[in-house]
């Protein structure tokens, strides 16, 4: 099963403090706590891209007509609470699976409620008359993955039913997007020629990971996007807030990290990934979709030198190896097995199966 996630700023949904750390590149990865933990889902390493459209119930495509299922926003209890969902077998989880007797627990956190400006208003609250499907002001309310229904006056999660309604930790009824950097380089020896793999021959690709605070897990930089905001800048913005803690540089050094990230995030690049994100903060009324873009430096002569520091909602950042052994938040090895693919870079020892109809 596809799982997909996206990341949390600080201030904005978690409201984690800041701290620094810097890391530099052995491989690393402790061990989640329990609403982390990916279920029920067969190894990402054993199935190649064109594999994912044979094995998902639900008929809801992304982009890349890979159809979409839940897991993450399955568990229990909700993230940062002691809310047990309800519980919601597998064949029900479809909304055109007929249900009468589902009767799913109201839940929205109170920094939600508090009201912050990257939350909207209970929707039963005067004046509130969000505009669903569209771009509704500065705050885009259309989904990556095309029309949802909107009942009772309440988004419906277009991939199904998730034992939880309300908003939870989301900020936004309905779609709340998400942007995803996910910067890489090829790995090179001391005398800059680019590393094979023994076993396959193929280069070994890099790419910058940091440590959520929320959960321990290693993950690609990113966060949310702000109303008005272009995904190009939301990507930019956040690689520079969590891997190299911009919020704490100087006016003079954030020049110099400008001029240093201005040829990497203007070059080309390919989006990785546009869609629904499998995610535990998910509800029935809210949910997570994200951009994924590659941005890579050829001759690493851009980022040899960039200076990793953690920032924001990272805890720590670091460069690490690409291969099928790597453990990260959510599906983030599903975005870098597809970054792997595209470059021609080193991912697993063994082949995957091929898929048959």
């Amino acid at each position: 099963m596809l799982l997909l996630a996206g990341t949390l700023r600080a201030g904005t949904v978690s409201g984690v403090s800041r701290a620094v750390a810097v890391f530099t590149f052995a491989v690393a990865l402790s061990a989640p706590p329990a609403w982390c933990v990916q279920q029920r889902r067969p190894p990402l390493s054993n199935l190649s891209a064109n594999c994912w459209s044979h094995l998902h119930p639900v008929n809801m495509l992304n982009s890349y007509n890979v159809k979409l299922y839940h897991s993450k926003a399955l568990t229990s209890p909700y993230p940062g609470s002691h809310v047990e969902r309800s519980q919601v077998p597998a064949d029900k989880v479809g909304w055109l699976t007929e249900w009468k007797d589902y009767n799913p627990v109201e839940y929205t956190a109170k920094s939600v409620l508090a009201g912050p400006s990257w939350a909207d208003p209970q929707i039963n609250n005067k004046g509130f008359s969000p505009k669903f499907n569209e771009r509704d002001g500065e705050v885009e309310r259309k989904s990556l993955n095309g029309t949802y229904v909107v009942e009772n006056g309440r988004p419906r999660n277009p991939v199904g039913r998730t034992g939880l309604t309300g908003r939870g930790l989301l900020g936004r009824w309905g779609p709340n997007h998400a942007a995803d950097p996910v910067v890489t380089r090829w790995k090179r020896d001391g005398s800059g020629n680019k590393v094979a793999h023994p076993v396959t021959g193929k280069n070994i690709l890099q790419f910058v990971a940091i440590k959520r605070r929320d959960c321990g897990e290693w993950a690609i930089p990113g966060g949310m996007v702000d109303p008005g905001e272009k995904i190009s800048a939301t990507l930019k913005r956040e690689f520079e807030e969590e891997a190299l803690n911009s919020l704490q540089k100087s006016p003079e050094e954030k020049v110099e990290l400008e001029k240093q990230l201005h040829k990497l995030f203007s070059q080309e690049h390919f989006v990785v990934y546009r869609g629904y994100v499998d995610d535990p903060r998910n509800t029935d009324n809210a949910w997570m979709e994200t951009e994924a873009v590659n941005y890579h430096d050829e001759t690493g002569e851009t980022l040899d030198n960039l200076p990793l520091e953690a920032g924001d909602d990272a805890g720590m950042v670091k460069w690490v190896d690409i291969s099928e052994k790597l453990k990260l938040y959510a599906s983030h090895s599903y975005f870098i097995k597809l970054v792997t693919e595209k470059r021609g870079a080193h991912w697993s020892e063994n082949p995957g199966p091929e898929c048959h109809e």
